[in-house]
């Protein structure tokens, strides 16, 4: 009970790191905040180093009076789960975290799941929940499977969001989960980043201007398990 006291107490104040650190692409605001190095964490009398997807240890941030502490550290430590629902667009911490509802895939031969290729706003089935996609994203699906137990992930998707934005949320998210064997160009104009995400899987993303809507850009995902 103390420890879910504790971190809804916590996350009141706290930014979102970790995996769930790069999806509000929309909605990102710039800020001047401080790194507050001289500030320490101790976890049931033991001292405690925040830490990233990666290893690399983590600072808290103090913004307007307040000290902001990164989630999925915190919730770690205190073994509370938490996941991100960027269907959604939330953070869930806590009991049901992971109990996110999952749009109902169409039957595809060979037991997979597909989705025809139309436009839609509905995310591929098997595409890991934590991949971020924008809000205002037309998605086009050409392969969604699980067939064999690994599954595949192709679709392109149009948005309003600069390519400048995506590939920095993009090629946050890739810092955060690792990136083995990695290619990575983000500019105002191209978006390609390319390696094994989690060192296993591969990934591809890329981005460019859209011919056919202008004001738009279009990105092309690849992923698969293994």
């Amino acid at each position: 009970m103390r420890k879910k006291w504790l971190i809804a107490a916590v996350a009141a104040g706290m930014t979102v790191t970790g995996s769930a650190g790069v999806y509000a692409g929309a909605k990102l605001e710039q800020i001047k905040a401080y790194l507050n190095h001289s500030l320490g964490i101790v976890v049931d009398g033991n001292p405690f180093w925040m830490k990233d997807g990666n290893g690399k240890t983590l600072t808290p941030i103090t913004y307007n009076g307040l000290t902001y502490l990164p989630v999925q550290s915190i919730a770690t430590v205190l073994k509370v789960p938490i996941n991100y629902d960027s269907v959604n667009y939330k953070v869930r911490i806590g009991q049901g975290s992971y109990d996110i509802p999952a749009p109902t895939p169409a039957p595809a031969p060979g037991g997979g799941t597909s989705a025809p290729v139309v436009e839609s706003k509905v995310r591929p089935v098997n595409l890991p929940k934590d991949f971020p996609i924008p809000q205002d994203a037309v998605i086009a699906t050409t392969l969604d499977t699980d067939a064999g137990g690994v599954k595949k992930v192709a679709f392109s998707y149009s948005t309003q969001e600069t390519l400048e934005m995506m590939g920095f949320v993009y090629s946050e998210y890739v810092r955060i989960k690792g990136l083995d064997n990695p290619s990575e160009s983000v500019s105002a104009s191209n978006v390609r980043i390319t390696g094994r995400l989690g060192g296993n899987s591969p990934l591809s993303i890329t981005g460019k201007a859209s011919t056919a809507r202008p004001g738009y850009n279009i990105f092309t995902i690849t992923w698969s398990e293994s």
